[in-house]
C-alpha cells in the first residue's frame, strides 16, 4: 500500500525492487522473498548477466558523479530512487572530490529510508526524504530538500535504474520534464534504463517483477533517448553502460566485446 505521502508499507513477504537490487550487488539488506525472486531472474538469464548488469550500473553512477563534480563543477545532487546504501554512494563519490557537495536522496521504501537515515546521521550536507518519483512536485516542495539544495544553482538529477519501474500510463517522459523544468540552466540529468534491445530473453526475466513492489518495463534505445528531449546529451550520448566514459583501471564487464551484456542504456545530459 502506498500512503498519501508517497511511502509504502513494509512488506518483507513481497519482493522489493530495492532489496532485490541490493541482493544482486551482494548486499545483506534483503529478505527471503527478495532473494527468491532475484534468483528466479538470475536463472532466466545467461550466467553472470544479472549481477554483472547491477554492478555495471553502479559503476556508471560513480563515473557520472565524478564527471559532474570534477569536470562540470556540479555541487548539488538530487538522487531519486536511491535504493539501499551500497558501495560508493553519490555523497561518498562527490564529497571525496568536493567536500562542500550537497546531496538529497529520495526513496519511498521504508527499509531504504531507515538504513539511509542511520548512515547519513552525521553528514549535514546529505539527507534522505520519503517520496515517490511519480510525484515530482512533492519532492521539490519538501522542506528538507529546500533547506539543503539551492534550486537557483545547477543540480544534477539522478534517475539511475528507476524509470523502468514507471508504466507508460504514468508518463515517465513527463516526470523527467517536470523535474528538469524546476532546475536552472546548467543542471544535469543522469539516467540509466533497462532494455531488451540486446536480448529478448530479458523480457521474460522482467516478468518476475510483476509480483514485486513495482513491475519492470523494458524500453528501447529510441525510447530512452526521448527521455532526454530538450537537453544536450554529453558525449557519447545514449550508450551501453560500459561505453559511457569507461575507466580502464576498473573494467566494467566480464564480456568486454559484448557491451549489450549490461542490458541498460545510459546517458548524461545538460539543461541549456
Amino acid at each position: 500500500m502506498r500512503h498519501a505521502e508517497g511511502l509504502v508499507d513494509w512488506r518483507p513477504d513481497i519482493p522489493s525492487t530495492a532489496r532485490m537490487y541490493d541482493y544482486f550487488l551482494g548486499g545483506k539488506d534483503n529478505y527471503p522473498a527478495d532473494r527468491e525472486a532475484a534468483e528466479k531472474a538470475i536463472a532466466l538469464m545467461p550466467p553472470g548477466v544479472v549481477r554483472g548488469a547491477a554492478l555495471q550500473n553502479r559503476r556508471f553512477l560513480i563515473r557520472a558523479v565524478r564527471y559532474l563534480v570534477a569536470e562540470a563543477g556540479i555541487r548539488q545532487f538530487l538522487d531519486i530512487g536511491a535504493g539501499l546504501p551500497t558501495m560508493e554512494n553519490v555523497h561518498d563519490v562527490a564529497q571525496a572530490i568536493a567536500p562542500e557537495s550537497r546531496i538529497v536522496y529520495v526513496d519511498y521504501d521504508p527499509v531504504v529510508l531507515a538504513h539511509a537515515r542511520d548512515l547519513l546521521f552525521h553528514n549535514d550536507r546529505t539527507t534522505i526524504i520519503g517520496h515517490d518519483v511519480r510525484e515530482p512536485e512533492q519532492i521539490l516542495a519538501d522542506p528538507a530538500l529546500r533547506a539543503l539544495l539551492d534550486l537557483n544553482e545547477p543540480v544534477a538529477v539522478m534517475l539511475v535504474a528507476i524509470l523502468h519501474y514507471i508504466r507508460d500510463c504514468e508518463d515517465p517522459a513527463g516526470l523527467v520534464s517536470r523535474l528538469m523544468a524546476a532546475m536552472p540552466s546548467g543542471s544535469y540529468l543522469v539516467l540509466s534504463h533497462s532494455t531488451a534491445d540486446s536480448d529478448e530473453q530479458a523480457l521474460v526475466a522482467a516478468k518476475i517483477y510483476d509480483k514485486a513492489t513495482a513491475p519492470m518495463l523494458l524500453r528501447s534505445r529510441a525510447e530512452v533517448t526521448k527521455l532526454f528531449d530538450g537537453l544536450d546529451l554529453v558525449e557519447p550520448g545514449v550508450v551501453w553502460l560500459s561505453r559511457w566514459h569507461p575507466d580502464s583501471d576498473h573494467p566494467d564487464s566480464d564480456h568486454p566485446d559484448e557491451p549489450g551484456a549490461s542490458y541498460l542504456w545510459c546517458g548524461v545530459a545538460c539543461k541549456p
